[in-house]
């Protein structure tokens, strides 16, 4: 099972300008306790604790069986994480723009003691970088990425990245199985040993080999001061396997040859050789190493399972090729979208002074399906989400309205109620061009209200609730302004009530208690009833989101629809005046014009049928799952028959018509066809109505028996 969680040991980054310590370098051991921090020997680089960078996970030590001395410090511990899909380190102090350069290393050694090797997917910020796969608990597993930073936090990059697995880094000529490293590397990139070949000898100089001013990829010194000739001949042949499980096709790399000619050669001698890769020529024309001075030649290769490498002496030469190194990184192209800069770092402002958990870390936005909790984004098929909607309600958060939230500026739904937040309201909430809603209700809020909400309510730009902060005041002049206008918008709405009632039949009386919506909003919250989540008699039933971000199941009646406008206004009208637990309540409803529609909480498991039928789509139930679901639904129908005044007969009671909730609590759901039942009347007699096959055969013949 892959999940998105990682046992992080040790993680680099370097970047190619600024420096975060003196060495340029951000050096994390991920596990070790808070404020530690230690040198290594071989390296000299400074490690510090990975407290500062990551809110999750937990430390542990590997299994002492593990523990040798040729074992780096850095791998005697871990950070894991058992709770949560999406755990993320984030990287600041950066500059916008920059090309870094990554490491992540992972090292099992059977910390947890269940000798079962994790298998997880690794991601920088919004996008996918590689599986983490160990072929045994004494692996060590390392990646490098290189990538570009997009604001002054690491949590993305811009159109590509490019990865390298484990060792496909070599230095050619050596065959001591040696490590070059920072310091001999300024950038800590670990070049390997290449396998000892045979049919190849190693030369090499004592003189520096330097880099060119222009050269991009500044391979050091001590590297290019090695190359790889053959013994005899006049080429050099060696096949790569990316050993990848995720290589396909598609898949390309970008493979980087490193040449540096490393002996004076006499003026009637000549080195000259063509690259090819695949049977495809790379050099434009006969290719002579410079003399003690890195060169490189670098290509694309679509993805195969094995890639064949040769480079060939030319008729005109009389010294064999060389090779000094050679880089094969994996292209990653980039698919998600990343939150906006300004709004990332105003969430993760918001989120570092509230404290709030949730799974809260990473990019808000992406990837899409680990979105922070409460947040509602825009995802454009070009440039950066947006967070349009913002619910913090009941999340305990104690303080004063930060002013960051004024840099949300497509933010359109904000509701921060039922919360212990004290202080004054901050002016910028005002300045949010595309509010449109604000709850700020049962807070302990003090002062006067700011002009500019009080402007957008008063224009009917802004709905805004303010209740139950007793220390709250308004403009004064402003306030008694919107009190005569609401005065009077107030009795003109009751005078157009009222004519609407007397003009229209008793059984379409004004649905009480409940919010109405225009088929406008309808469409707005549904996303254009874009996602159908289930079908009834009634007509189809959509997926919407209000504008706290609450789900809700809006079911609107086709015009092929069997029932009508009486079962409507039967189902709405009985639905404003039951309230219990196991019954799914009615948020709203819509009649407008043509358009018929009711708006219900959300049940997230959807309907018993599908669970009892053990669909692909839907969980088994255990024995008490169904048990404690069959006492919901006879609760609620007790609610029906015992609780209700007069009491109500539900007619159409089947198992679709049970709806679940996350926790499989049930609700019974669909009251079109409820008739009232009074204590007055000793029976109710009416036609057969339901769903066969869940009908009494007693009430399909004779209807109600007297009671």
């Amino acid at each position: 099972m892959k999940l998105w969680v990682a046992i992080l040991l040790f993680c680099i980054l370097k970047h190619t300008s600024g420096q975060p310590d003196n060495r340029g370098f951000i050096s994390i051991d991920c596990g070790i306790p808070e404020n530690s921090s230690y040198q290594d020997l071989s390296s000299s680089i400074v490690y510090v604790s990975d407290h500062d960078f990551i809110r999750s996970g937990q430390n542990h030590n590997i299994s002492s069986n593990y523990i040798k001395p040729s074992l780096a410090w850095r791998n005697y511990n871990v950070r894991f994480f058992p709770d949560g899909t999406r755990n993320c380190y984030t990287m600041r102090s950066l500059v916008a723009g920059n090309k870094y350069f990554v490491r992540a290393t992972f090292y099992y050694g059977n910390y947890d003691g269940l000798n079962k090797l994790p298998v997880f997917d690794l991601y920088l910020g919004a996008n996918y970088w590689h599986e983490v796969k160990f072929s045994d608990a004494s692996a060590v597993n390392w990646m490098d990425i290189i990538v570009v930073a997009p604001a002054d936090y690491l949590q993305s990059n811009s159109s590509q990245s490019l990865v390298l697995i484990n060792s496909n880094r070599f230095n050619m000529g050596p065959t001591d199985n040696s490590i070059v490293r920072y310091p001999l590397d300024p950038h800590d990139r670990l070049w390997s040993t290449y396998d000892t070949i045979p049919s190849w000898k190693e030369t090499s100089a004592t003189s520096v080999v330097q880099n060119y001013l222009t050269d991009a990829y500044n391979v050091p010194s001590a590297v290019m001061q090695n190359a790889a000739t053959p013994i005899n001949g006049s080429r050099i042949d060696l096949s790569w396997d990316p050993s990848d499980p995720s290589v396909n096709i598609s898949s390309r790399y970008f493979f980087v040859f490193y040449f540096a000619e490393l002996q004076s050669v006499a003026s009637n001698a000549l080195r000259q050789f063509d690259i090819i890769v695949d049977n495809r020529k790379w050099n434009t024309k006969p290719y002579t190493p410079p003399f003690l001075f890195a060169d490189s030649i670098s290509g694309i290769v679509q993805g195969q399972e094995r890639y064949n490498i040769s480079l060939v002496a030319t008729k005109n030469a009389t010294l064999p090729p060389i090779l000094n190194a050679m880089e094969m990184y994996l292209m990653k192209p980039i698919s998600e979208t990343a939150t906006d800069p300004r709004d990332a770092r105003a969430m993760m402002a918001i989120q570092e002074f509230f404290g709030v958990s949730k799974n809260w870390m990473g990019d808000p936005c992406a990837p899409k399906a680990f979105a922070w909790e409460g947040l509602n984004c825009t995802y454009p098929p070009a440039g950066l989400s947006r967070i349009t909607a913002l619910n913090l309600s009941s999340n305990g958060l104690v303080g004063s309205i930060v002013t960051y939230f004024g840099d949300l500026k497509a933010l359109q739904y904000l509701d921060l109620s039922h919360n212990n937040l004290y202080g004054p309201i901050p002016d910028v909430l005002g300045q949010l061009p595309l509010l449109v809603f604000l709850d700020l209700s049962s807070n302990d809020l003090s002062g006067p209200i700011p002009y500019s909400l009080l402007h957008k309510s008063q224009n009917g730009t802004l709905s805004i609730r303010l209740g139950n902060n007793a220390n709250l005041c308004g403009n004064a002049v402003v306030v008694i302004a919107l009190f005569v206008i609401s005065i009077f918008l107030m009795c003109r709405i009751l005078k157009e009530k009222a004519k609407r009632r007397a003009n229209s039949p008793k059984d379409e009386t004004t649905l009480l208690e409940n919010r109405e919506f225009s088929y406008r909003e309808l469409k707005h919250i549904t996303n254009n009833f874009s996602q159908e989540i289930g079908k009834g008699g009634f007509g189809a039933v959509f997926l919407g989101y209000l504008e706290n971000g609450k789900p809700v199941a809006v079911k609107v009646r086709s015009e092929s629809s069997s029932q009508g406008g009486k079962e409507f206004l039967a189902e709405a009208q009985h639905l404003t005046r039951i309230h219990h637990k196991n019954l799914v309540p009615l948020i709203g409803y819509c009649k407008d014009k043509n358009h018929l529609a009711l708006v219900y909480e959300y049940m997230p498991e959807g309907n018993l049928q599908d669970h009892l039928r053990d669909t692909s789509t839907s969980k088994s139930l255990t024995w008490d799952q169904r048990l404690q679901i069959a006492l919901d639904a006879a609760q609620g129908l007790e609610y029906l028959h015992v609780g209700c005044k007069p009491a109500l007969i539900h007619r159409d009671v089947k198992s679709r018509n049970i709806l679940l909730t996350t926790d499989l609590g049930a609700k019974i759901a669909d009251f079109g066809l409820t008739k009232a039942f009074s204590d007055s009347k000793t029976h109710i007699t009416t036609e057969p109505a339901g769903t066969l096959g869940y009908l009494d055969l007693e009430y399909v013949l004779y209807s109600f028996s007297p009671l």
